[in-house]
């Protein structure tokens, strides 16, 4: 899945609704205590180590706040970054800077936490051909942040929402009355609806893993909490007929494990809703 984040439309969205939410009818304090035309530098300070997200981010809250801003960016999405480090600077109007500052340090602290967390998951299987995937358990409204941050920190983007693949969970199936029942009912209905999506079905145990490969229906077979011995026995049954993505209980601990076992992909809901936010700054330094 390939995205123009930086020139995403719900990006725009993001950042509109962020001021809407901070500022209503004014910075009060700012329009207080700051000279309309006051004009000064910042610095953005890095007090914390791991992998940078969001200096696109950041240019792009700077500039909707207030266009004759200037940010010279020294270091750049997906750089390492350590303790002191400077991304950059921002010239231009205080009141503009001091409007922005929050919901850029908002955005970079938690994309740049999800970028580390990626990179250190994404290390540990570099070498193999198994790739990282990210999840939909995402921060509601900034789902587009939080997965542009797992693209920066060397994982894949997984389907954007329930629009853009069609997923079969256990409660689909459960609903349909079984598995060969919800993927004959998902082929009929693109077939109805003139639709081109992918259909990836989640798999409980080897039986559903049987019946989706017999079946001939998904592109993707999800592997749901399997142990890896049960895993090494999927991937045999389903052998290349399509693809296969391991999932639940994904750990740093047993992810290389898992993708020893030949999966395509390990998705994990942690990269999203399990970081550790960096500790970042901007003061104004003139």
């Amino acid at each position: 899945m390939n995205i123009d984040f930086v020139n995403h439309p719900d990006l725009t969205k993001i950042i509109q609704n962020a001021f809407i939410e901070d500022i209503k009818d004014g910075d009060h304090t700012t329009l207080a205590t700051i000279t309309s035309n006051y004009q000064v530098t910042a610095r953005c300070l890095i007090k914390d180590h791991g992998v940078l997200a969001g200096v696109e981010y950041a240019k792009k809250v700077f500039h909707f706040i207030d266009e004759t801003l200037h940010v010279e960016v020294l270091l750049q999405d997906g750089d390492i970054v350590h303790y002191g480090d400077v991304p950059f600077y921002v010239h231009g109007n205080a009141a503009s800077i001091l409007q922005a500052e929050r919901i850029v340090l908002n955005g970079m602290q938690r994309m740049s936490g999800i970028a580390t967390q990626t990179h250190q998951m994404a290390e540990l299987i570099k070498d193999l051909p198994c790739k990282l995937l990210d999840t939909r358990k995402t921060t509601p409204c900034v789902r587009l942040l939080e997965k542009w941050a797992v693209k920066i920190g060397g994982g894949m983007n997984h389907r954007m929402g329930l629009y853009d693949l069609i997923m079969i969970k256990d409660n689909h199936i459960d609903y349909c009355g079984g598995i060969l029942e919800a993927l004959r009912r998902t082929k009929q209905y693109l077939l109805n609806k003139n639709l081109n999506l992918k259909i990836e079905v989640e798999t409980r145990n080897l039986e559903e893993v049987k019946l989706a490969v017999d079946s001939g229906i998904p592109d993707i077979i999800m592997l749901d909490n399997m142990t890896t011995e049960m895993m090494y026995e999927a991937v045999s049954i389903i052998n290349r007929k399509c693809l296969v993505e391991a999932s639940g209980n994904i750990t740093k601990q047993n992810l290389r494990e898992k993708a020893l076992t030949g999966v395509d992909f390990i998705s994990s809901g942690a990269l999203t809703h399990s970081f550790k936010s960096l500790d970042i700054s901007l003061k104004i330094i003139k």
